[in-house]
């Protein structure tokens, strides 16, 4: 009796939580949406479909995050690359460091960012003084490129971790046959490891997608009403038009396609576990100025990338604009 008194329990303590975590908060969510007066009314999802602003604004959202993901990507690969071909001396500890970003708030980031390349930032600073410029030379404040950079530093690693996990683990022979039967470079590329890496790429994509289909606090910050998404809009509406229907139309909306995606990633997720053939070591030490090359412009992008901002944050907060030194 006792033990399943216990048993129960370890069922019921589990789904409680999620009663009241989860289903409450979604089902007031629904119900604001779809009965805002006891009745049902879809007139919310009728204005999504029929307006044009929140159309523009839906479009507006899939392509920032389209073209954040497609940017992460391109610039997750080659470093993918890098990371499971070659070893060098600190590898472990700048893959732990590249996490970092991932974990910061969104303030500090945004933060590091106009301490580097703001108006007042470092990099403006330096250029206006070096050339005798009358104008900051780098103007991205509230841009779209802005946005886009700062998606790719927060998103980089995720990346990087999911790509590069998975190539660790394959088979090298193919590789090795196909170069063997006289593939170059270039075949290697298009015709083993891209439909090798299919999954992993597929994975991290649809993962960066939804962190950037999803993004707040950056484009809030750094874009500026003009750059509103699906989340601002929400934020919007619930705080400062206090229509709370259409904002949780919006937000049915943007639930409805995260878990369309997040069915997708899951399966993804599945393939990716059963792909993993191999656990033979397949990096090798750097040994031609080729690959002292590319590794060193790896490195150095995710210095720049990643930790630029960062030193530049902490340095404007010790230094002020007239260049004196504040503790």
């Amino acid at each position: 009796m006792l033990a399943r008194t216990r048993r129960y329990m370890l069922i019921l303590l589990p789904l409680g939580f999620m009663v009241v975590f989860y289903v409450y908060p979604l089902g007031t969510i629904f119900s604001v949406s779809l009965a805002p007066e006891g009745q049902l009314d879809l007139s919310g999802f009728t204005r999504i479909i029929t307006g044009s602003y929140y159309l523009e604004t839906l479009a507006f959202t899939f392509g920032q995050a389209l073209l954040s993901t497609a940017l992460t990507l391109v610039f997750a690969l080659p470093s993918a690359y890098v990371f499971t071909r070659y070893q060098f001396p600190g590898k472990s500890l700048l893959m732990a460091l590249a996490t970092l970003p991932f974990v910061l708030p969104t303030v500090v980031v945004a933060s590091a960012f106009l301490a580097l390349i703001g108006p007042r930032g470092l990099l403006n600073q330096a250029l206006m003084t070096l050339f005798t410029l009358s104008e900051t030379p780098i103007q991205l404040d509230r841009t779209l490129t802005l946005i886009l950079i700062v998606h790719v530093f927060y998103n980089y690693a995720v990346a990087l971790r999911i790509i590069a996990g998975f190539w660790a683990n394959q088979n090298p022979r193919m590789e090795e046959a196909a170069r063997v039967l006289g593939a170059d470079s270039w075949q290697l590329w298009w015709r083993i490891r891209l439909p090798i890496l299919r999954p992993a790429i597929l994975a991290a994509g649809i993962l960066v997608f939804i962190f950037t289909f999803t993004s707040f606090g950056v484009v809030l910050i750094l874009g500026g009403p003009q750059y509103a998404t699906l989340e601002v809009e929400i934020y919007r509406q619930a705080t400062a038009i206090f229509n709370l229907p259409m904002a949780a139309a919006l937000s049915l909306v943007q639930i409805g396609f995260m878990l369309l995606m997040m069915i997708v990633y899951t399966r993804l997720q599945r393939r990716l576990a059963s792909d993993l053939v191999s656990s033979v070591r397949i990096a090798t030490p750097v040994r031609s100025w080729q690959d002292l090359l590319l590794v060193g412009g790896t490195l150095l992008f995710m210095v720049l990338m990643l930790f630029l901002p960062l030193l530049a944050l902490v340095l404007r907060s010790v230094v002020a604009l007239d260049g004196t030194v504040t503790l």
